[in-house]
């Protein structure tokens, strides 16, 4: 009860919020997402750190007013008890809190002191909470929100009703929550925002179903809770659904992300998703730039190698700009298989993916895991890179597994996806699933989507990991006789062709032979009459012969 009446009471913040922009003329402007997205992060950063100092100093916990109390401590005593505090929470000083901000409002440029305050919490912990680019720059973490007010004149009140709405409640009952709860605030709070609109790739929802089918074969429930000190990579990371999925199967706290995605907007997204889920540490490792064309992880000048690496890339996408850039030696080694040629006609359909797992199947350590999601047509194709791609995988027995997703399981594209299960260390068998008639059509808004039960992605998890055999579902073949099918991973052509038997008597035999012979004798008769009738037609008709 308690999760849910702060489910309500974030979502009415969050509301809120949106309300106070679409009063002063942002509702869906291209900075709403900025104001609302850096508001509700300063509110938890505040409120993280009072439930910190709070468990801390239970003297502080009974105080009336805890932030009088707090400001009263000398610097030192200030320090120690940050110190004492969580990794994962922002060093603020009093002059920071809410509470100071909310007690200065009727001051003159209040908008100022609140901006001001902002930009002093991001310089204050620039080094663990900024976002850097490939070209090293730093994305701090707040901008001067006011200044997004085009009239100076109502930067004020617009601060003051931001502020006064943050101190409505208070986040510090929910920091023992779990994963699922701030999934729910973490999609409330973007859903406006994270669309496919507007934006090149990995700006794409990876559906919840897909991200934990993904997360539990990689991370099987056996291993939970064991693997420990491993990273996990995601480059094109969105806002980071997959690795969310991934990191809570694992535990936040025994593993590094690292990710790199074009968009500014998703990193800043996915900084936010970090923070909401106790991965503050892997701030450091998000990188906004072209993974393609500017890979920024690396060790000891080569590509960095991971444990584990989840994508769900674009599959389609104009990159003529930079091709010829990628057809270089330094690149031969990441793109065994080859780069898309840029077509005549076109260029948007450039096949970007084949890029995307090429670089991933690079980047994977030996003993790596990954998940990826593909088009369907890439499994069976036949000609250009990705048989090439397939028979990477299968010669150097570097395959988990492939499942077929049901049709529109993504409600953003009508195309079919399957997910590629790469695990270096498997030189056993290979589960194949077509789990294509599975889930339910629903309609979400003009689209249709199918949505698959809990129950049916459990099945499929289960079967995967147990490789087990399933009549018209699944399958556990050898690399060899994968090769044998000209490397196709579509589970449907090994699925065993069934002959029905019946036994009858002679007599029954020969009735059904007569039946045949009647009828072929039947036909045969029909086909002499229609010849016949053609020939007469032919022969009257009249034409004038040609000079």
């Amino acid at each position: 009860m308690v999760e849910l009446a702060f489910q309500q009471q974030t979502q009415e913040l969050i509301d809120g919020l949106k309300g106070i922009c679409a009063s002063y003329g942002l509702g869906n402007d291209g900075n709403e997402f900025k104001i609302i997205t850096q508001t509700f992060l300063y509110k938890f950063l505040n409120d993280k750190f009072a439930y910190e100092a709070k468990r801390i100093d239970p003297t502080l916990a009974q105080a009336e007013k805890w932030e009088e109390q707090l400001a009263a401590l000398s610097e030192d005593e200030l320090e120690m008890l940050q110190m004492q505090m969580d990794g994962d929470t922002a060093e603020l000083k009093p002059a920071h809190f809410i509470a100071h901000l909310f007690s200065q409002q009727n001051q003159p440029e209040f908008a100022k002191l609140f901006d001001d305050t902002l930009i002093d919490i991001a310089i204050t912990n620039n080094d663990v909470f900024s976002v850097k680019t490939d070209g090293g720059a730093k994305l701090e973490l707040f901008d001067r929100v006011s200044e997004f007010i085009a009239d100076p004149s109502k930067r004020d009140n617009f601060c003051k009703a931001i502020i006064n709405k943050l101190v409505e409640f208070s986040f510090e009952r929910i920091f023992t929550q779990k994963y699922d709860f701030y999934a729910t605030i973490f999609e409330y709070l973007i859903k406006d925002y994270n669309s496919n609109s507007g934006g090149k790739y990995a700006e794409y929802y990876t559906p919840h179903a897909v991200a934990r089918i993904m997360a539990s074969i990689l991370v099987p429930k056996a291993q939970q809770g064991k693997v420990k000190n491993v990273s996990v990579y995601d480059p094109s990371a969105g806002s980071g659904t997959l690795l969310m999925n991934v990191a809570h199967a694992i535990g936040e706290k025994r593993c590094s992300i690292f990710t790199q995605d074009i968009s500014q907007k998703s990193s800043n997204l996915l900084r936010l998703n970090l923070i909401l889920n106790n991965l503050v540490h892997s701030i450091p490792n998000v990188i906004q730039g072209n993974t393609m064309l500017h890979p920024y992880h690396k060790e000891d000048n080569d590509l960095r190698q991971f444990d584990y690496i989840v994508s769900n890339p674009p599959f389609k996408m104009d990159f003529s700009d930079f091709r010829d850039e990628l057809d270089d030696n330094s690149n031969d080694k990441r793109f065994f298989a080859g780069i898309p040629k840029v077509p005549a006609k076109k260029k948007e359909g450039m096949a970007i993916y084949q890029l995307f797992l090429q670089h991933i199947i690079h980047s994977l350590k030996p003993s790596g895991k990954a998940a990826v999601v593909v088009p369907t047509g890439f499994i069976t194709a036949q000609s250009g890179i990705d048989p090439k791609i397939r028979k990477h995988l299968v010669d150097n027995k570097m395959l988990a597994g492939v499942v077929s997703m049901p049709s529109n399981i993504f409600a953003t594209t009508g195309t079919n996806v399957s997910i590629l299960f790469i695990d270096a260390s498997n030189k056993g068998k290979v589960a194949l699933i077509d789990a294509s008639n599975l889930g339910q059509k629903v309609k979400e808004g003009k689209n249709q989507k199918t949505v698959l039960s809990h129950k049916e992605e459990q099945f499929i998890i289960e079967v995967f990991n147990g490789q087990d055999v399933e009549e018209d579902f699944s399958v556990a073949v050898s690399y060899e006789e994968i090769a044998a099918k000209n490397y196709s991973l579509s589970a449907g052509q090994y699925f065993e062709v069934k002959i029905e038997y019946v036994d009858i008597t002679a007599e029954q035999f020969a009735e059904k032979m007569k039946g045949f012979s009647d009828n072929l004798t039947r036909l045969f008769d029909q086909s002499r009459k229609l010849e016949q009738e053609i020939e007469m037609k032919l022969a009257g008709v009249k034409y004038d012969r040609l000079a």
